[in-house]
């Protein structure tokens, strides 16, 4: 009786210790580098997901229920990041890592904030604005609508950068494997974003109007800076490894300092080893040698992005942008044309999100069994059988699908003009329904696809050409994705979406193609000899 009770106590404290264990490791986590990362991760993605739905909606509202403002607010943010992607990323590179990450939250912030309060008094008093300088004051308001938001992207662009593609590189202290597992969690905390944020400002609108919606953006944001500023600011503290990066061109920092102020240094030999492109500016006016540097920065960029060994992997992923079979303002802007409600796009959006949920599952189970390189392979093929749906959903009832833009332009928007002055809506919800299927199905493949390069980026960038690469790999993405916005500026209507949908196809096919070239490749260099 006495051993059976001192077993029983034995058992009891055995317990509490692991709860207490348990409780304490947990209270660890929480206020680990992690997890911090994982919060202010989700509320700059929230913010992020709200803000690009809501927009390509407000452009639609605001011009008539038609794709031409959305389409020239993405050739201009494509365009912003194609020219200075590279700039940003040698900016990330050059300066220390809180200060980048502070600087770009607080500009995204408050450019998303200014804009949400230009966007409520346009919306307040669209009809009063109208009326001033012949309507002059509209397109002013416009302009300023697409600026501030094009630079919150630039700024949104910086932070992705820095966080996702060199902070979780340093707080995984370079494991591989748990690179996998915070760029899945990174991929998930985004997909569920992607899920909820959409419903929540949609119904928002839905129910209340595109003012109440717009004040509910702006309040989000003024939350989110106050609380990623802090909680970024906290793991730079507990990650010691953050604050040192690794700086081989320090001596040209100085001397880049140096030429800021109205004063040619004295270039020799024996300070330290200078570029040739820094030794030609030396010479020249303050404001060229400014303006030299640039493009001389840029330049570089594009070589060191050319010599990666992933440079294949690389420009793969880019031109899977050049497409419209994505939940962009282009598609949520045309299936809003064919009927769909505000409230069930964003339904749409949360399901698709889900679907790419999965497709991080899938990317973690691929990974273990066979490795990044057929986990690559893999998806892209899934990710090709899927959009197939929606090449069909072309041809089936329901298809506003017109030909004539193959004519000459004044019979194609004349006939455009017919085609959507006569039908109000589509006669059949079976292409729509195809499209859409084919678009969310093809998350999972997309999604385990785009992880695999970006890991493959990660490990094998070095860290010094961290930022400039990854900027001029976001320009390669944007030139691409700037070449469908080109597309959809050439053909506007919702009856020439068919043809934009079979070119999409072709570059998603070509980008999956660069992608086994390099695979094929890479399993060739580590073949082992026989």
């Amino acid at each position: 009786m006495c051993v059976y009770s001192l077993c029983r106590c034995f058992y009891i404290l055995l317990n509490i210790h692991s709860c207490l264990f348990l409780s304490g490791s947990a209270l660890i986590y929480l206020k680990g580098p992690k997890f911090l990362i994982y919060v202010s991760g989700a509320l700059s993605m929230w913010g992020d997901r709200m803000w690009h739905f809501a927009l390509s909606v407000f452009l639609i509202e605001l011009y008539g229920h038609s794709l031409l403002l959305t389409a020239v607010f993405g050739l201009v943010m494509a365009g912003s990041v194609l020219l200075f992607g590279a700039l940003i990323g040698d900016w990330v590179d050059r300066n220390p890592r809180n200060k980048v990450a502070h600087a770009s939250l607080f500009i995204q912030n408050v450019s998303v904030t200014v804009c949400s309060i230009v966007l409520m008094v346009v919306f307040s008093y669209k009809y009063w604005i109208e009326q001033i300088w012949d309507g002059w004051l509209t397109v002013v308001c416009y302009t300023v609508v697409i600026i501030l938001a094009d630079v919150a992207n630039l700024a949104s662009t910086a932070l992705t950068i820095a966080i996702q593609k060199d902070w979780i590189i340093v707080i995984t202290g370079y494991n591989r494997g748990h690179l996998a597992g915070m760029n899945a969690t990174m991929r998930r905390i985004d997909q569920i974003t992607n899920i909820l944020a959409p419903l929540v400002v949609g119904q928002v609108m839905t129910l209340a109007s595109n003012v109440v919606g717009c004040g509910f953006i702006l309040g989000w944001n003024l939350v989110s800076l106050t609380v990623e500023f802090i909680f970024l600011s906290r793991v730079y503290k507990i990650v010691p490894a953050l604050s040192t990066k690794s700086n081989p061109t320090e001596c040209e920092s100085e001397l880049q300092r140096e030429l800021h102020i109205n004063q040619i240094p004295v270039l020799t030999d024996d300070n330290c080893q200078i570029n040739l492109h820094l030794r030609e500016i030396a010479d020249l006016p303050l404001c060229l040698r400014k303006f030299k540097w640039l493009l001389n920065t840029c330049r570089d960029g594009w070589k060191a992005y050319y010599r990666q060994s992933v440079f294949l992997a690389g420009m793969g992923l880019a031109f899977l942008y050049t497409t419209v079979l994505g939940f962009d303002c282009i598609t949520t802007g045309y299936a809003y044309t064919q009927g769909i409600s505000g409230s069930l796009l964003s339904l749409l959006m949360g399901i698709s999100a889900i679907t790419g949920l999965l497709g991080t599952i899938l990317f973690t189970k691929l990974r273990k069994m066979y490795g990044l390189l057929t986990t690559g392979i893999i998806s892209s093929c899934l990710h090709l059988a899927c959009l197939m749906l929606c090449v069909v959903s072309v041809f089936t009832p329901g298809s506003p699908l017109d030909l004539t833009i193959l004519s000459p332009l004044i019979d194609s928007n004349s006939s455009a003009n017919q085609n959507s002055s006569g039908q109000s809506g589509p006669n059949s919800y079976i292409s729509i329904t195809f499209l859409f299927l084919g678009v969310i199905s093809a998350r999972v493949g997309l999604w385990s696809f785009d992880l695999t390069v970006t890991q493959l980026l990660q490990e094998n960038i070095n860290e010094s050409e961290r930022g400039i690469v990854n900027g001029v790999q976001s320009s390669m993405n944007y030139l691409m994705d700037l070449l469908h916005f080109i597309m959809v500026i050439s053909a506007p209507q919702p009856q020439h979406f068919g043809i934009l949908v079979i070119i999409s196809v072709m570059f998603v096919t070509a980008g999956h193609t660069m992608y086994f070239m390099y695979a094929r490749k890479a399993k060739r260099k580590y073949k082992p000899k026989t």
